[in-house]
């Protein structure tokens, strides 16, 4: 029986041969932590290690604040204060405020490699899986220990290969597909799974339509959410500069459960609150009246997402009493859609555009919403909550959807529009 991606990738950072099921002691490649979740690692840290103790491998870790940036209470000012000093400390890596969302930057300054295993103390670092890499989010204390050792504790997962076929129809994207698989297979369908995906529309989709496939396999409960490396994943590594890596490619016997799905036909997907899995077609909740519009997160703030929304934008004003807050993933995401005009055509729509950094997706920082309020947002999250008032209500959609939903107040089939 030959191996999955995962139990490769796996047997190579454990030093054996291993299979899923198996418990391992693994050697991380890359480790990241962010401005929410980095003080509780470096707590535990101490308390493992000591308190004048140094980080494994200073050149392995990555800091990056984007949750509650530019910090927006004197709480998170001394917390960014103490954080800037115990990586100037350890000399680690540290992308402050500068540069965007931890997860965007990971993949795109070139920290996330195929073949490598990877942990962020978050749970969408699942996200740079599309890249070809076992990727994972882990809790504050585990990566306290991953700081001190340089290892963790794995058990290999099993894998649910994801077969998606057929033809997309006109404005519908990963987005929709990641939707359409979390809804069939539910949040917890693949608990502790690698999701793997494939078919013919994942190898034709571009490097910022997988990132968003991959960021979203926490969603129905993935360990991981991987794409096998191909031409694609090539093209964008040597974009950015990456040359040094070794592909890992699952063997075509591997044990792996599949899901199958043709997209032929398939509508444009809402999530309805309170669940990511209570999923329908824009069909159904069409005509649903909203408040805000939100286009960003480390789901869709990428310069394609960015893209589709402007073309339903231009020249044209958002629906009276609808808020469009719109925050590019990354500071080279924002510059690219500054150079090319699109933040103009935010702007001249009526929108707000906020410099990279997680905003509302979180509920922590800007752009929240009142209680009986309506937001329909490309993140990854509707929770209860989520968004601010508990009493408010979050649709998820892409970005096609998003900015046909702005133009229009209430929750709109992009295909309708243009």
């Amino acid at each position: 029986m030959g191996k999955t991606i995962a139990e490769k990738i796996l047997s190579r950072a454990a030093g054996k041969d291993v299979k899923a099921g198996d418990y391992v002691l693994a050697d991380i490649d890359r480790a990241m932590v962010h401005d929410i979740t980095a003080p509780l690692a470096i707590k535990a840290f101490r308390e493992i290690a000591g308190e004048s103790a140094k980080v494994w491998d200073p050149s392995r870790i990555i800091m990056a604040f984007d949750h509650q940036v530019p910090a927006d209470s004197v709480t998170a000012a001394e917390t960014h204060k103490m954080l800037r000093k115990f990586a100037e400390e350890q000399n680690i890596l540290n992308y402050d405020v500068h540069e965007g969302i931890a997860h965007q930057i990971m993949v795109e300054k070139g920290h996330a490699k195929p073949g490598e295993l990877i942990v962020g103390a978050d749970s969408h670092t699942c996200m740079y899986g599309a890249l070809g890499c076992f990727a994972t989010g882990i809790g504050s204390t585990d990566m306290g220990f991953v700081f001190a050792t340089g290892k963790l504790w794995f058990r290999v997962p099993e894998t649910i290969r994801f077969e998606v076929n057929g033809k997309l129809e006109k404005h519908v994207y990963s987005k929709d597909i990641i939707l359409k698989l979390i809804g069939m297979v539910g949040s917890d369908g693949a608990n502790y799974k690698a999701c793997e995906y494939a078919g013919d529309v994942v190898r034709k989709m571009s490097m910022a339509q997988r990132l968003t496939m991959s960021n979203m396999a926490i969603e129905m409960g993935g360990k991981a959410g991987i794409i096998e490396p191909d031409d694609e994943t090539r093209k964008y590594l040597r974009a950015i500069g990456v040359e040094d890596f070794e592909e890992i490619h699952g063997d075509e016997d591997a044990e792996a459960k599949t899901v199958e799905l043709d997209v032929t036909g398939m509508e444009p997907q809402v999530a309805k609150p309170h669940r990511v899995d209570n999923v329908v077609g824009v069909s159904e909740v069409k005509g649903t009246k909203v408040d805000q519009v939100f286009i960003g997160s480390c789901t869709n703030g990428r310069y394609e997402d960015l893209k589709i929304a402007a073309e339903f934008l231009k020249g044209e004003k958002i629906a009276k009493n609808v808020r469009l807050i719109v925050i590019p993933a990354s500071r080279a995401e924002y510059r690219k859609a500054l150079k090319d005009g699109l933040i103009d055509i935010f702007v001249e729509a009526g929108g707000i555009v906020e410099f990279p950094c997680c905003g509302p997706c979180m509920g922590g920082s800007f752009g929240l919403i009142a209680s009986g309020e309506v937001s329909v947002s490309t993140s990854n999250r509707n929770f209860i909550g989520r968004q601010g008032s508990p009493e408010g209500k979050i649709y998820l959609v892409s970005p096609a959807t998003a900015a046909a939903t702005a133009l229009y107040g209430e929750i709109t089939d992009p295909r309708e529009v243009r």
